[in-house]
């Protein structure tokens, strides 16, 4: 009996793994990335280690070369066969993961998310390497079929020239100048490139050119260990834990790795909070950073006096819009809240010859009538980065945990040849500034009080 239930077992598992692409149920963010597709030419997928990212990668890959769309695809889609590379590192990661995934293991193929019954012939076998792939033939659902190869960075840029694409995708970091020549076979189909990796590298080029450079076709979707369902809250812990302490970000969160150059080498759990009704007599205060190809930021600040502790409360980041905007969504934030911003407040708007501060401050914001400055005098920069590494090491600074934004910005903010490197640093700075006019906090009027009645008793703002 007990060998019978074995059988059985072996049975079972042996037709779900021919079933793969069928039983394929996606993550939340996993589902995000694939829809990002439709509109996106690039595509980022940067998560943690053993998250699910390359299984995501391959369950794609498979569904646009068979054309079996599933009933919640909300990406893009192929109506007719597609000519694809899926890539790695090297000839055995390629078919040690890529392969496995796609098409399965040597001697097993069929149980990867390509279906058995979608392959048009028999693989065929590459040079060099044993049992990797070069290419496979797939079956489309509009009755053609379509072509995939699979490739390796080792080979060289040159190697990566030539070819036609549809779809391009890249499991693990390629080099620059890999990711540029497989993006270019995609140009005149106007097809699409996307990766799936874990940025142990860093802030590298191809980190910076999504998260800093980012244009209008691109995507970037970050999975957490706290995003996946497969792992207990205490596998998640023990797998953690036993990643080096400056490895575990990357390695569990899918944050680039800054080791030294991080500006603030804190946990985000040391300073997160679940937000909650802030009381009504602790002071608060506003700071913007303006911008316009980088985002305007703004964030506020509530400040628990009796315990020196300052909580970010609220944080709104948004690029190429007017000043008008991103005062309406401040103002809507109380509008007794006075506004600290930055020296650049003062330059004039080329196309009103008004000075930015002033913008604001008629588009409903209380400015404060100077720019923001450390009580040691001037834009203090330094003084104004130590004072929040400070507090958040003393536990007198804190981040409600809904501001995926801000942190986000928090774990990247970071120094290079010593110098604060200053992209994707909008919420920080905006953070930096009102923490350094913390000393023109107000505390919300009584509520009989009207704008009109209690502004002008107020001498710090008005700009």
């Amino acid at each position: 009996m007990a060998d019978l239930s074995a059988a059985m077992l072996a049975e079972i598992d042996k037709e779900l793994a021919r079933r793969r692409l069928d039983l394929y149920s996606p993550y939340a963010k996993q589902r995000a990335f694939h829809a990002e597709g439709a509109g996106k030419r690039e595509r980022l997928f940067m998560a943690g280690n053993q998250l699910g990212k390359s299984l995501s990668g391959a369950a794609e890959m498979a569904i646009h070369l068979t054309g079996q769309y599933p009933d919640w695809w909300e990406g893009r889609r192929f109506d007719k066969p597609v000519t694809a590379w899926a890539s790695g590192v090297t000839g055995e990661s390629v078919r040690d993961t890529v392969q496995r995934l796609l098409v399965g293991r040597p001697g097993q193929y069929g149980t990867g998310f390509i279906p058995a019954a979608s392959f048009e012939g028999e693989p065929k076998k590459a040079m060099g390497v044993p049992d990797l792939l070069d290419s496979v033939a797939v079956k489309h659902a509009s009755g053609g079929v379509s072509r995939l190869y699979f490739k390796r960075y080792e080979q060289g840029r040159e190697k990566w020239q030539g070819e036609t694409l549809d779809i391009v995708w890249f499991d693990e970091e390629p080099p620059a100048d890999i990711y540029t020549e497989g993006l270019t076979r995609t140009n005149a189909t106007g097809g699409m490139a996307y990766m799936t990796f874990t940025p142990l590298l860093g802030m590298s080029q191809i980190v910076m050119r999504f998260l800093h450079s980012k244009s209008a076709d691109q995507s970037v979707t970050s999975m957490t260990i706290d995003d996946v369902e497969h792992y207990t809250e205490e596998q998640k812990r023990t797998i953690v834990e036993s990643y080096p302490p400056h490895e575990r970000e990357a390695r569990a969160k899918g944050i680039p790795t800054l080791g030294s150059g991080r500006i603030f080498p804190v946990p985000e759990e040391d300073i997160k909070v679940a937000p909650f009704a802030v009381p009504a007599h602790w002071p608060r205060i506003n700071g913007l950073d303006f911008g316009w190809d980088h985002p305007t930021a703004a964030v506020q600040l509530a400040w628990d006096r009796d315990a020196d502790c300052v909580y970010v409360i609220k944080a709104h980041r948004m690029r190429e819009a007017v000043p008008v905007i991103h005062a309406a969504t401040v103002k809507a934030w109380g509008e007794w809240v006075p506004t600290a911003w930055p020296h650049d407040g003062l330059q004039h708007d080329k196309g009103s010859g008004d000075q930015l501060a002033k913008q604001y401050a008629a588009a409903g914001l209380l400015m404060l009538k100077e720019q923001a400055s450390h009580e040691t005098g001037g834009n203090g920069v330094e003084a104004g980065l130590m004072d929040m590494l400070e507090r958040m090491q003393t536990g007198r600074f804190k981040v409600f945990s809904s501001l995926g934004d801000w942190f986000q910005e928090f774990l990247l903010y970071h120094r290079k040849d010593g110098k604060v490197v200053k992209e994707m640093d909008d919420l920080m700075s905006a953070t930096r500034y009102a923490l350094m006019m913390k000393r023109k906090a107000k505390v919300r009027p009584i509520p009989t009080q009207t704008r009109a009645a209690w502004q002008p008793l107020d001498a710090e703002v008005g700009y």
